[in-house]
């Protein structure tokens, strides 16, 4: 037994001396978390040298978002990212790059550039800072009232935001801007429908016109609701304004003297609106037109009998003609 001990003494120093790696432990272990902080930390500090913001940006956002890391250098990392992120964003919003769909990072395959010219909005999104976000975003949309794109990316931006973590219930909760956030943004909405509704109003005036101007007057009325029904879905009570107002223009399209030739763009109106009369207008449609192949067809038949009968008399005087000449001649 003696013989045996130095060598079990020396393997108990050994597990006592070496890390232990628990099965689940994605890092590697500590010994593996202490050379990617020491990389991560020359890293930094090779950047900071350089003096390139945007590179340093994404220097502490690699640190920020990497859990294998020392604490100390990921709350550094995450200071560090929120402080260059609004310098950064700053240059931006001062050259008027307030928003752009760009990241603050472009990729070529595994490696990451920084994106220098990216917008203000999105340095402060990348940066977490999204109070100083949503005022770039609303100073973006005011300046472009009527980007119902622009706006449209405005109203969800919460949905691409990290939420809170609630240790009562263990649930992520959604981030959600203060309602002086959506107010505005309701108020943009509501202006560009008010503005469309009465720009819809001088187009609809040439539907009671010729039937030479009722056509286009309709296509420009028509879009107009349309836009306007879209604004309308961001503000309190939703397009029912603009859906009422179609039916209407369907009703007066109907009134018009020539129907048969305009109830077409009255059932444009109706479906817009989701009226019934849109279904009712459509039957209609369909009877008179089925009535009409009948006639068509009907004169068609007719036409081609009294062509046929007419064919029938000609060919008889031209065998009697025929038969006449032969007899005259002798054959």
């Amino acid at each position: 037994m003696p013989l045996f001990r130095p060598a079990w003494c020396a393997l108990l120093l050994f597990a006592l001396t070496t890390p232990s790696v628990r099965a689940d432990d994605v890092c590697g272990g500590d010994q593996e978390r202490r050379k990617a902080t020491a990389e991560a930390r020359a890293n930094i500090a090779k950047v900071e040298k350089s003096g390139k913001q945007a590179d340093l940006f994404l220097a502490y956002q690699d640190a920020a978002h990497d859990d294998c890391l020392a604490k100390e250098l990921i709350d550094k990392a995450r200071a560090g990212m929120t402080k260059v992120g609004i310098e950064l964003a700053a240059k931006a919003e001062a050259k008027g790059r307030l928003y752009t769909s760009e990241p603050v990072a472009l990729k070529a395959g595994e490696t990451r550039r920084a994106n220098e010219p990216a917008s203000a909005f999105a340095w402060l999104e990348a940066a977490g800072a999204f109070t100083d976000a949503n005022r770039v975003m609303l100073k973006a949309v005011q300046a472009k009232a009527e980007d119902l794109r622009l706006f449209e990316t405005a109203w969800t931006v919460d949905d691409r935001r990290p939420g809170s973590y609630d240790a009562t219930t263990a649930a992520i909760r959604p981030y959600v801007s203060p309602p002086a956030y959506r107010r505005e943004l309701e108020r943009v909405a509501a202006m560009n429908a008010d503005r469309l509704m009465k720009a819809e109003e001088l187009d609809a005036k040439g539907i009671s016109g010729s039937a030479a101007d009722v056509g286009l007057a309709a296509m420009k009325s028509l879009d107009k609701l349309r836009t306007a029904s879209a604004w309308m879905q961001y503000v309190p009570g939703g397009d029912k304004p603009a859906k009422a107002r179609a039916e209407q223009r369907g009703d007066a399209i109907m009134k018009r003297p020539d129907p048969l030739f305009t109830q077409g763009l009255a059932q444009r109106y109706f479906e817009f609106s989701g009226s019934p009369k849109a279904k009712e207008l459509s039957a209609q449609i369909q009877k008179k037109g089925e009535e009409s192949q009948r006639a068509l067809e009907k004169s068609g038949e007719s036409v081609k009998s009294s062509i046929t009968q007419a064919g029938d008399a000609e060919q008889k005087k031209f065998d009697k003609k025929k038969s006449d000449l032969e007899k005259e001649l002798g054959f």
